[in-house]
């Protein structure tokens, strides 16, 4: 382990003004130094996972996905709950960590930025496929944290200084998981 860490960070949203994505910007932007927060922007482009294309070679998206996760020393995900479980995209995305193992024993945490009463579906469907893939669920690093759409700034940053700290005290749980 190197003084470095690094954190991918994976937003289950492919939506444009999506406050899960608000959320991963805003952490990485309070990053200290030392880590290394890069945010996956490809959800859009992985093909609908086939176990008949899980094998070398892989669709380039999926093999760039693989590399990502293997090559971090942790990931975040934070992913909006759409019809009461995962999105379908997202779900896509994890579909595609189970055949290459990069997840297994991979330190991850989430956050939940749903408002009060919502996301559970969501949060449940996620903690069942970690588990599934064999991620190393980094408990005390998960959060609920309530975003409020108007929170979120033109350029897609929180500005909110609790959730700006909030965010820097679930990076330090996260690097104090890794080292």
């Amino acid at each position: 382990m190197t003084d470095r860490t690094s954190i991918l960070l994976v937003s289950g949203s492919t939506r444009a003004g999506s406050a899960n994505t608000a959320a991963l910007r805003t952490l990485r932007e309070v990053a200290p130094r030392p880590v290394t927060a890069v945010l996956y922007q490809e959800l859009s482009d992985l093909p609908a996972f086939n176990p008949d294309d899980d094998r070398e070679p892989l669709p380039p998206a999926a093999a760039r996905l693989r590399r990502a996760i293997a090559e971090c020393d942790a990931v975040v995900i934070c992913t909006p709950e759409y019809a009461g479980g995962l999105p379908g995209s997202f779900k896509n995305l994890l579909d595609w960590t189970v055949g290459g193992g990069e997840m297994y024993g991979k330190p991850t945490a989430w956050i939940n930025v749903a408002a009060p009463g919502r996301g559970a579906g969501a949060e449940e469907s996620l903690t069942s496929v970690l588990g599934y893939v064999g991620a190393a669920v980094i408990d005390k690093a998960c959060r609920r944290i309530v975003l409020p759409r108007q929170a979120i700034g033109p350029d897609g940053m929180v500005s909110d200084p609790e959730f700006r700290a909030e965010v820097a005290r679930m990076i330090d749980d996260i690097v104090a998981a890794v080292a």
